[in-house]
């Protein structure tokens, strides 16, 4: 399974989103957190500013709801055409039910759990999403350290994923850096967020085909 870096936007200058997403060159997707001051104590964008980013690159979507009420809005962000729209285990009313409206809007459904929120509910029901998110921190800010006690849930999930034989994606976020990144690829994640360890960098595009190298390396060592 290709590695895959989607780097968060949240430390970038988000004046000048637009420039700040064509210095990524050579991630897979743009990552979209959206907070709404209710979920996490935090206030970002919502669809607008989404669907501008959508409009004006051709680097896909990766929208991440921190919010409260996902199973109403969650939806929106696929009809602007997010190529993945990841929501909130401990939010959403319905998480199949929403997860299956997604992928009918023509979106990769993903859920994801908090840094304390167990995840093995949800390896059981693999067919229903496209994408497992497993927080490396707490929801909300950038720039946070990578939490540890956070590696035995996403060998869980690689374990369920790989006996499923289904193409899930396991994405990790939070702390991701060259220094933290090998051990949740070592785990078995294949899909990573960094937000602080690319646009602090000197030049993101190199920051991210440097990530992509470890964790390549650190993955398939581990396979």
């Amino acid at each position: 399974m290709a590695i895959l870096i989607s780097p968060s936007v949240l430390n970038s200058d988000l004046a000048r989103l637009a420039d700040e997403i064509e210095r990524i060159e050579g991630a897979d997707y743009v990552h979209l957190d959206v907070m709404d001051n209710h979920f996490v104590p935090n206030l970002t964008f919502g669809l607008p500013v989404v669907e501008q980013v959508i409009n004006h690159t051709d680097i896909p979507a990766d929208v991440h709801l921190m919010i409260e009420d996902p199973d109403t809005w969650a939806p929106e962000y696929a009809r602007l055409g997010a190529a993945s729209v990841t929501f909130h285990a401990e939010a959403s009313a319905a998480p199949i039910r929403l997860a299956r409206e997604l992928r009918q809007l023509g979106a990769k459904a993903g859920i994801a759990v908090k840094p304390a929120t167990p995840v093995a509910p949800y390896l059981h029901l693999l067919e229903e999403f496209d994408l497992i998110l497993i927080m490396t921190v707490e929801p909300g800010f950038g720039g946070q350290s990578f939490i540890e006690g956070t590696l035995p849930k996403i060998r869980a999930a690689r374990e369920a994923i790989d006996a499923s034989g289904r193409q899930v994606l396991l994405q990790v976020d939070g702390g991701v850096s060259r220094d933290t990144i090998e051990k949740p690829a070592a785990a078995g994640a294949n899909m990573f967020v960094a937000g602080s360890a690319v646009y602090r960098s000197a030049d993101p595009a190199t920051e991210v085909a440097a990530l992509r190298s470890l964790a390549q390396k650190a993955y398939y060592t581990q396979a």
